[in-house]
């Protein structure tokens, strides 16, 4: 199997006061004891894990849940309770963030169409019969890889906004990989391109991921 080298880059004014809560502790110098720093410890993963339900609770009511079961008190609601609860919020949860998704990928999808409608435009780019669109900034003197080669890439990867969200160049480490074994795009543009060569590349969703998420970007 052989392998080659590429470079491929892809008016009124509020004012609020706030007042301490018994209990409530100001900066660090105020977690005076182990157990001070432990309790504050736990309150942290706690919240950590509530994050994505903060708009759906009473944090005075889960305190009280929380100060039920460690004082051993009967509790208000039946585990039945509990799990309808849960089950009834958990599913209006994901109803709405599917929705959210979904509006989030048809604005992605106009704004990428309309990016590539325009970048076609300027001179250098090629588009192929698939939509992938390159441009040249340096043409290779090597042989081009086959699908079932290994190739060595540095690449750039940036959002249509010009936010970068990888790149191996960052990292000072080229990544070796299967030309088949990547997104379709990738995978169309490295055999176009020869040993030595750096392309910018354009790539629409249906090429590369879809309209599932790739990370937060």
């Amino acid at each position: 199997m052989k392998r080659y080298a590429f470079y491929a880059v892809a008016a009124s004014m509020l004012v609020f006061t706030a007042c301490k809560k018994d209990g409530d502790v100001a900066s660090k110098s105020e977690l005076a004891t182990e157990r001070d720093k432990f309790s504050y410890a736990i309150g942290t993963d706690i919240g950590m894990s509530l994050k994505d339900f903060k708009d759906e609770l009473d944090i005075s009511v889960v305190f009280q849940g929380i100060r039920d079961h460690l004082e051993g008190k009967p509790a208000i609601l039946t585990d039945e309770d509990n799990r309808a609860v849960k089950e009834t919020v958990f599913k209006r949860i994901s109803e709405v963030k599917q929705q959210d998704e979904v509006k989030k990928a048809e604005t992605n999808k106009v704004s990428g169409e309309k990016y590539l409608a325009d970048n076609a435009k300027k001179k250098g780019v090629v588009t192929t019969a698939s939509g992938l669109q390159y441009e040249v900034i340096k043409e290779g003197t090597g042989a081009k890889p086959k699908s079932t080669d290994n190739v060595k890439v540095h690449y750039v990867g940036t959002t249509i906004a010009g936010k970068e969200f990888d790149s191996s160049v960052k990292r000072g480490e080229p990544v070796t990989f299967p030309v088949d074994r990547v997104i379709p795009g990738w995978t169309e543009a490295l055999q176009l391109m020869s040993v030595g060569s750096k392309y910018k590349l354009c790539i629409p969703s249906a090429l590369a991921y879809g309209e599932r998420s790739a990370g937060p970007d």
